[in-house]
Order: structure tokens, then sequence, then C-alpha cells
């Protein structure tokens, strides 16, 4: 009884001073806010579709307007993305079509939450592969998609470094031979690829520096445990990976818009399939890392086929 008696009480009060000066002088300021926040709101939206609609037409506006770009050989012109970040699934497509597939196996260390990495769209496509993160994150997101599905990906969490990146390989009977591999640890990339250097995909990307001018071959100091800061002082040139590759026996073949990933293609496929010269010094592209957003759906792992 007490407790309903309180709560008339407090309804009649709000009544009151609903109706009072005061009370209507704060709703009306309430319903101002509310409508400066929803045009904020509203203004911010198309701020962001315009900067968007800019910065692609910016990019198609380049590859019109460049001999450069628009040569048909350059991966350039072909990036897309569906789970990627900077357009590597459509480059993957357009080198594989250039090249063939053979057992459509993918190796991506450093995955990131597995929806949005190099692979995750090859899954889909019915390729199969191995995934190696420092971060477990992305176990819960696949697992759901592979369900009944689970021989079409294997993989390991795991910090992994230029010593123990092949042992993980082997751990998980991966082939010495294969279709792609990716990486993307963000300090130590450079020194992952010198740790599989007895390792033969047909195609590797990695990504590299674009601060660093293309001529300049310049790494970072390994230390097996070093992640990256934040700063600019990570990863390596694309002149050192294009010197790394070379003596592997890779061909650097392009670069995405963006300037965050470089594609290599093996020397025994490269036939006259892409552009020449292959060097850094052709295929560099700089930093344009304001264009990565994109408007598009949420992202999520497309269904894979049984």
């Amino acid at each position: 009884m007490l407790r309903n008696i309180k709560l008339a009480f407090r309804r009649l009060r709000q009544r009151l001073f609903n109706r009072s000066p005061i009370g209507r002088e704060l709703f009306a300021l309430k319903a101002e806010v509310e409508r400066i926040r929803e045009s904020n709101a509203q203004l911010l939206a198309l701020g962001n579709a315009q900067y968007n609609n800019f910065a692609f037409h910016s990019y198609y506006s380049l590859l019109a307007a460049s001999p450069r770009l628009s040569d048909e050989r350059r991966l350039t012109r072909y990036g897309q993305s569906v789970n990627s970040q900077n357009g590597e699934d459509g480059i993957l497509n357009e080198i594989f079509r250039r090249i063939g597939r053979t057992d459509r196996v993918f190796v991506e260390i450093g995955v990131g939450d597995g929806l949005e990495n190099n692979s995750a769209f090859l899954l889909a496509q019915g390729w199969r592969g191995y995934w190696v993160d420092g971060n477990d994150s992305f176990v819960e997101r696949i697992a759901p998609a592979l369900v009944g599905r689970g021989d079409r990906l294997q993989w390991r969490v795991r910090f992994v470094d230029r010593e123990n990146i092949a042992a993980t390989l082997d751990e998980m009977n991966v082939p010495q031979e294969f279709d792609l591999l990716s990486l993307d640890v963000d300090q130590n990339t450079y020194y992952l690829w010198e740790g599989l250097a007895a390792r033969r995909p047909r195609v590797v990307v990695v990504e590299y520096n674009a601060a660093i001018p293309p001529d300049v071959d310049w790494k970072v100091e390994y230390a097996k445990d070093r992640v990256w800061d934040g700063s600019q002082n990570y990863g390596a040139s694309l002149k050192a990976f294009e010197n790394l590759a070379a003596g592997y026996g890779y061909s650097l073949v392009g670069c995405d818009f963006n300037g965050v990933n470089a594609f290599f293609v093996r020397d025994d496929l490269i036939g006259g399939h892409f552009a020449a010269p292959y060097s850094s010094e052709n295929h560099h592209e700089p930093p344009r890392y304001t264009i990565i957003h994109r408007e598009m759906h949420r992202r999520g792992m497309l269904d894979l086929p049984r």
C-alpha cells in the first residue's frame, strides 16, 4: 500500500512539474537537443558518403587518366573486396585467372577476426587451407560456417616467428607447394617469409611499408617477440621484399591501390602475364590508407559449398 502511495505521489509531482514554466522550457530544450543530434547524424552520414564517393571516383579517375595504371596487365585495376580489406580478393582472382589454379590450397598467417582477410573468400569458393594467428578471435566467428565441413580449414592460435613458423606448418601437414601464401603480421612479416624459404607457394601476398621510397631496401630489426607499436616503424619496404623474393625465385607483379599489399608470383609462372619490369620502382603504390573504408553490407562469411 505504501509503495502504491509513493508511486502515485511521484506521478502527481511529475505532472505538476511538466505543466510548470520550467518544465515546459526543459521539454522544449530536450526536443531541440534531439533535433540537433539527428541533424548532426544526417550531416555526418552525408559527409561520409560524399567522401567515399570522392575517394572511389578519384581511384577510377586515376585509372582512366594514367597510362601506367590503365595497362591491362597491371593488377591495381582489378582490386575488389568481398572479405578482403584493400581489394585483394579481386587481384588474387585475376592472378589465378592468368596462371591457373592447382590444388586450391591457401596458407594465411595473420587472419584477424576471420571475416576480413585474404583467404576467407577463397574458402567460400571451395578452397581449403590453413590459418595461423596469435589471437583466437577468429575461432568463434568461423566455427559455425565449418559445421559439417571440418576438413576445409585447419588452424593454430599461436604467436609465430621466424624460428617456429616452418615447424607450425609442418605440424599441420601443410604441403611444400600450394597455390597461395598470405603473410601479414605487421612487424615481422619480412622475417616470416625468411622462415618459410623452403616452401614453394605459387603466389605470395605480403604487407609492405609503403611509406618507404620504392628504391630503398629497409626492414625493421628482428626480435621474435616484437609487435607493431602503431607507428611508421614496422615491416619492410617494397624493395626489401623484392630483393628477398628474387632470391627465392619470385617476381613482384603488383600492389593494391591503397599501398598495403604486394603480390609475388613464382618465376616459372610469370610468362607474359604481368606488367614488366618486376621492380618496386615500377609497381610501388604510395600509402592511400584513407581510401580503405568502404560502404557495404555488414561483413560476414559467405556460405561454404558442400
